[in-house]
C-alpha cells in the first residue's frame, strides 16, 4: 500500500526464504565472526535509556538461524505491515502466522526444532526436547523447563483446571507420560507404546502447547497466591472461581490479552476490543538472519477491523500489505484490475485441502427419521451423484478447478486417482435409481417422502462466511430438485453453526474439505476417522473416540452401530499401534477407500488456488506457495517474520507513491 518513504525500512535480500529449522542453530557471535549483533532500530531507544537489555543478552545461546542476509543496515529496517480482518476474534490469526513453536513443519512438510534447538524420539514413544540456553518470554522472563513443568503439574493433572482429565493428546490408551526433567535445559516424555500424533499436534497450526509462561499464570493459581488476594481478583474480574480466571488470562492462541507472555515474533499491544489492533515487535524472538541480526524484520502488523464483504475492495485501494484471508478466488478478476493503481501483486497460491466445498451429512443428526436416512450409503452416494460438478466449475471457478470427491491431492504420496471420481460422476439417472431403491417415492409435488411421510426439505447449514460456499449452494439446489430433494440454506455465525453441529440439529453443513490433502504414511489419518466432537460429519462418534466410549453417542460404553465407522476406528488404531512406513501407507489406502466409498463427506471441487495480494513494497514473500491451514499455517510456513519492505532506492520513479 502506498506509504512514506521516509518511514519505510529496507532490506535486500541474498537467497531464498527457507523455513526455521533448514540451518543448524549457531550462536549470533559465530556468524558475525565476533562482531557486535546491530540493534533492531525500534528497540535502540529503549536499549540506550537502559530500559531494555541489549540485543546480544536478549536472544538465547543458541538462536536459531534462517538463512537469509539482508545488505542493508540495521537502521533500515522496520516497518508496519498492514492486514485486514473481518473480526475482533482474528487475533487469532498471529500466532498462527507467526509459526514459532517448540517444533514446527519446514516447507516439506517434515518437522524440525524450532523453539527446541534439538530434540529426538526413541521407538515412536520417547521424545526428548533439549531447549534454547537463555531464551526468553516476550517480557524478558526465562523460558525453560519450569513452564513445562507448570503445564504438566498445575494444569494438566490438575482437576480443577483439566476438569476431563489429562489431555487427549497425552494419552496413549488412557496412559499418561512419565514426564521428567533430565537438567536444565531438557524435557522428556514417555510412554510405553508409541504416540504417533505427539509431533503433529506440537507442530499444528494451532498447537498443543506443553508448555506455559509460569512466571504470569502463577498470580492466578491457587497453589501459588494467598487465598484472600486471589479472592479479589476473582471478583474483580467477574469470573466464578479462580481456575476460570486461569483460563481466562490464559487464552494464548487466542491472543486476546496483551499482558499474557509470548514466544510469537509480534506480540498484542492492543487491549481488544479496537478497530485497529497492534502487534509489536516481540524483542526476545529467539530467530536471527544469516548475519546475526534480530528477526522478525518488520516491527509491527496492523490488524484493521472492517465489514468482511468490503475487504476485497479494501485490499483492491490498497488498504492491505499482505491478504489472503476474506478474499477468494471470484475475487480474482477484480482485484487484478487494482494491481497498478494500488500497487500490489494479486499470485495464486495452491490449496492443501482435499475440497474446496464439501458437504458434510450429519450421521449424528438429533432427528431419529433423519438421523436413519443420512446413515444410508445409498443416499449419501445419490446426493453426491446428483451434482453436476462441471457446471459449478464453470459458472464459479471459471473452469479450474478440479471436480471430485474430497480426497487427497496428486501432491500426496497416497493419492489414488480412482478415489477423485467414485460416486462424484454426474448421473442424476443412477441418483434417482438409488433413491427409488430406497423407498423414498415422489409425492404429487414432485418431492420425495421420508418413511414418515414428511417431505425430504434438507437444510444445509454454513458459518456464512463464504460467498463461494452460498453460491455453490444455489446450484446443488437446482440438482437436488431434480431428483426429488428440496435443498434450503441457513447461515449462521460460526460458533452458533458448530454447536448446531455436535448438538445434532443440523442435517447437512458446508465447509472445507480434509485440511491436510498432502498427507504422508506418517500423517495421523485422523480426519478420515471418528476422531473428535469437532468433526461435522459424525461429531457424535468422534466424541465416543475422544472420551474413550464414555460420551457421544454411545455413552454406555458400546461401539457406533455402522461397521464401517467401527473398521475405522478400528483402523486408525491399527496405524497408532505401527510404525512400520508400508503398512502405515497400506492402511491409509485401506480407509481412503472406506471414506470414498462410504461418501462420508460430499466434495465438490478442489484445487482452487488461493487468491493472496502482496504490496510491490514487501519482499521475500513466495510467488508460489501452499496456502494451508494445518499443516501450513497459511503463511507461517514461510516464516514471516523473514518478510521485509523494500528499500525506497530500489524502486523505479514510476513505482513509488
Amino acid at each position: 500500500m502506498a506509504r512514506s518513504w521516509r518511514s519505510l525500512p529496507c532490506l535486500l535480500l541474498a537467497g531464498f526464504l527457507a523455513v526455521a529449522g533448514a540451518m543448524p542453530a549457531a550462536s549470533a557471535a559465530s556468524m558475525g565472526e565476533g562482531a557486535a549483533i546491530p540493534e533492531p532500530k525500534s528497540l535502540a531507544a529503549p536499549v540506550a535509556k537502559g530500559d531494555l537489555p541489549p540485543v546480544a543478552e536478549r536472544l538465547p545461546e543458541t538462536p536459531l538461524v534462517s538463512p537469509v542476509e539482508a545488505s542493508c543496515p540495521a537502521d533500515e529496517l522496520g516497518g508496519t505491515l498492514d492486514m485486514l480482518a473481518g473480526s475482533a476474534k482474528d487475533t487469532r490469526i498471529l500466532p498462527v502466522f507467526g509459526y514459532a513453536r517448540l517444533v514446527g513443519y519446514d516447507q516439506n512438510y517434515e518437522i524440525v526444532p524450532d523453539i527446541a534447538e534439538s530434540f529426538t524420539v526413541e521407538e515412536g514413544r520417547v521424545f526428548t526436547f533439549h531447549l534454547r540456553p537463555g531464551m526468553k518470554w516476550s517480557d524478558g522472563e526465562p523460558f525453560g523447563v519450569e513452564d513445562f513443568r507448570y503445564f504438566w503439574e498445575d494444569m494438566a493433572k490438575n482437576p480443577e483446571i483439566a476438569k476431563f482429565g489429562v489431555p487427549a493428546e497425552l494419552l496413549v490408551d488412557g496412559e499418561e507420560p512419565v514426564v521428567s526433567f533430565p537438567d536444565e535445559n531438557t524435557v522428556r516424555y514417555a510412554w510405553t507404546k508409541p504416540n504417533p500424533g505427539f509431533l503433529a499436534s506440537l507442530a499444528a497450526a494451532t498447537p498443543f502447547e506443553i508448555f506455559r509462561p509460569a512466571h504470569y499464570l502463577k498470580k492466578y493459581h491457587a497453589r501459588y497466591q494467598d487465598p484472600k488476594k486471589l479472592e479479589e481478583r476473582v471478583k474483580k474480574s467477574g469470573q466464578r472461581n479462580w481456575a476460570a480466571l486461569h483460563f481466562k488470562k490464559d487464552r494464548g492462541q487466542r491472543n486476546d490479552n496483551p499482558d499474557m507472555p509470548t514466544i510469537q515474533p509480534w506480540m498484542l499491544v492492543t487491549e481488544p476490543p479496537s478497530e485497529r489492533l497492534i502487534f509489536a515487535r516481540n524483542p526476545y524472538f529467539h530467530r536471527v538472519d544469516a548475519a546475526g541480526r534480530q528477526l522478525p524484520y518488520i516491527d509491527e502488523v496492523a490488524l484493521t477491523i472492517s465489514n468482511a464483504a468490503l475487504i476485497p475492495a479494501k485490499v483492491a485501494n490498497g488498504e492491505s500489505d499482505l491478504q489472503a484471508a476474506y478474499l477468494s478466488f471470484p475475487n480474482y478478476p477484480f482485484l487484478k484490475r487494482g494491481e497498478a493503481r494500488s500497487h500490489y501483486e494479486v499470485r495464486r497460491w495452491e490449496s492443501g485441502r482435499g475440497s474446496h466445498v464439501t458437504l458434510y451429512p450429519n450421521l449424528n443428526a438429533s432427528d431419529p427419521v433423519w438421523r436413519d436416512v443420512m446413515r444410508k450409503a445409498d443416499f449419501r452416494r445419490a446426493l453426491s451423484l446428483a451434482i453436476n460438478r462441471n457446471d459449478i466449475n464453470k459458472a464459479i471457478f471459471y473452469g479450474l478447478a478440479v471436480p471430485g470427491n474430497n480426497t487427497l491431492l496428486p501432491r500426496s504420496p497416497l493419492y489414488d486417482e480412482r478415489l477423485e471420481t467414485l460416486w462424484a460422476e454426474y448421473d442424476p439417472k443412477a441418483a434417482n435409481a438409488l433413491l427409488d431403491g430406497l423407498g423414498y417415492e415422489r409425492g404429487e409435488d414432485g418431492l420425495r417422502r421420508l418413511p414418515d411421510g414428511r417431505q425430504m426439505r434438507i437444510v444445509v447449514e454454513t458459518a456464512g462466511e463464504s460467498q463461494e460456499q452460498t453460491d455453490v449452494l444455489q446450484l446443488v439446489r437446482d440438482d437436488w430438485r431434480a431428483i426429488g430433494i428440496d435443498l434450503l440454506i441457513r447461515e449462521s455465525q460460526r460458533e452458533i453453526f458448530r454447536n448446531r453441529i455436535k448438538a445434532g440439529s443440523t442435517l447437512i453443513s458446508v465447509w472445507t474439505g480434509l485440511d491436510n490433502g498432502v498427507a504422508k504414511p506418517a500423517t495421523d489419518p485422523k480426519e478420515i476417522a471418528p476422531s473428535s466432537a469437532e468433526q461435522l460429519n459424525w461429531p457424535g462418534f468422534g466424541m465416543w473416540v475422544e472420551t474413550g466410549g464414555t460420551g457421544g453417542e454411545s455413552p454406555e460404553g458400546a461401539e457406533p452401530d455402522l461397521a464401517p465407522i467401527r473398521q475405522l476406528i478400528a483402523l486408525r488404531n491399527a496405524w497408532e499401534a505401527t510404525l512400520d512406513p508400508g503398512e502405515r501407507a497400506r492402511i491409509w489406502s485401506e480407509m481412503l477407500t472406506i471414506f470414498a466409498d462410504e461418501v462420508f463427506t460430499i466434495g465438490i471441487v478442489s484445487s482452487v488456488d488461493q487468491v493472496v495480494v502482496v504490496s510491490n513494497d514487501l519482499k521475500n514473500v513466495p510467488e508460489r506457495g501452499v496456502y494451508n491451514y494445518d499443516p501450513g499455517a497459511y503463511f507461517g510456513i514461510y516464516h514471516p517474520d523473514t518478510f521485509y519492505f523494500d528499500c525506497p532506492g530500489a524502486l523505479s520513479a514510476e513505482s513509488r507513491p
